[in-house]
């Protein structure tokens, strides 16, 4: 018996986030990409667009949606999904993933009568299984939350956490900014907005949910001469044995799909266009060392997205995501 299809559409299809999951999507067996929105590509061919899907679809850029669909992916940017649920009639039994940031703090959408929930299935798989709605997680905010949650989660750091990440240019947009300029990007690294970036309140939110101790968080992000990736580090004291929070990493992560623990040291070229998680733990003297890498645009944003998509229709984790990194 043949496999019914789950109907998709893209909202915001030409920029990073949207055209990866183009890509994606059209290697996923249990999808069929009805529209792709991109209103300053309307008409437009996407191969015309995209040389790398030539002959893998015929599919053109629209401006307005197809209301015949299961799921719509928004990924048009920040503020700009709360404006698009509110300018358009969208049926009540279609299901929504949000790429960008509006409802993750604020979860619900008085208008439409939505309430989104938070879509990090290494701790809400249930929910989101149960869930129309889903604010997909940022992309600091994933890479910092796994490799900081089970150690929240066990009560292991004694003191201030620090945070320290690193982001490639993909992670800024496809709008050109003066900061992605690449004459000015290459070979030059900056730290942004230290101690205020917008992940920290979703961050928190996330820690909170899991234990109500709070932690001090010192995060400092920073800008990065490479394309694609998150490399983090966060370090706290701890009287607990390496051999002791190894342990509890290995219990917490033991059934997920995309989080794995390396004893050894890890390079954001292992995880570069997959969907992994990658975790090193190590202990110096009294202080906890946690790396954590992932791919921006992947696990951090378009991957994670079908991986909730996945979830919310009954379908295996990996199907559709399933990549090998790049090594070289």
């Amino acid at each position: 018996m043949k496999t019914k299809k789950i109907k998709v559409g893209i909202v915001g299809a030409s920029g990073y986030t949207g055209s990866e999951l183009i890509r994606l999507l059209l290697n996923h067996p249990n999808v069929n990409i009805l529209f792709a929105l991109s209103k300053t590509n309307n008409k437009r061919k996407i191969t015309d667009l995209f040389n790398d899907l030539i002959d893998e679809t015929d599919l053109s850029f629209v401006d307005k949606i197809n209301n015949d669909v299961d799921v719509i992916f928004l990924c048009s940017g920040h503020n700009k999904s709360i404006e698009f649920i509110n300018n358009n009639q969208i049926k009540n039994t279609t299901k929504i993933i949000d790429l960008s940031q509006d409802f993750r703090n604020n979860n619900f959408h008085e208008k439409s009568n939505r309430k989104f929930v938070y879509g990090l299935p290494e701790i809400n798989k249930k929910i989101i299984s149960k869930s129309k709605n889903i604010a997909n997680p940022g992309c600091f905010a994933t890479a910092i939350l796994l490799g900081l949650i089970p150690s929240v989660k066990f009560n292991i750091p004694e003191a201030d956490i620090h945070i320290n990440a690193i982001t490639g240019s993909t992670g800024a947009g496809i709008v050109p900014k003066e900061s992605t300029h690449f004459s000015w990007r290459n070979n030059n690294i900056t730290w942004y907005k230290p101690f205020e970036h917008q992940h920290l309140e979703e961050i928190n939110n996330t820690l909170k949910s899991v234990n109500e101790k709070e932690y001090n968080l010192n995060l400092i992000t920073y800008r990065g001469p490479f394309s694609r990736g998150i490399y983090c580090t966060s370090y706290f004291e701890s009287t607990k044995t390496i051999e002791e929070i190894t342990e509890c990493y290995k219990k917490f992560y033991l059934k997920s799909t995309f989080v794995k623990i390396s004893k050894n040291e890890i390079d954001l070229k292992n995880v570069v266009n997959t969907n992994k998680c990658l975790i090193n733990l190590k202990k110096i003297n009294d202080k906890i060392l946690i790396t954590s890498v992932i791919d921006n645009l992947i696990k951090g944003a378009s991957g994670q997205a079908i991986q909730n998509m996945n979830i919310m229709f009954d379908i295996e984790d990996l199907i559709g995501i399933n990549l090998k990194s790049i090594i070289y």
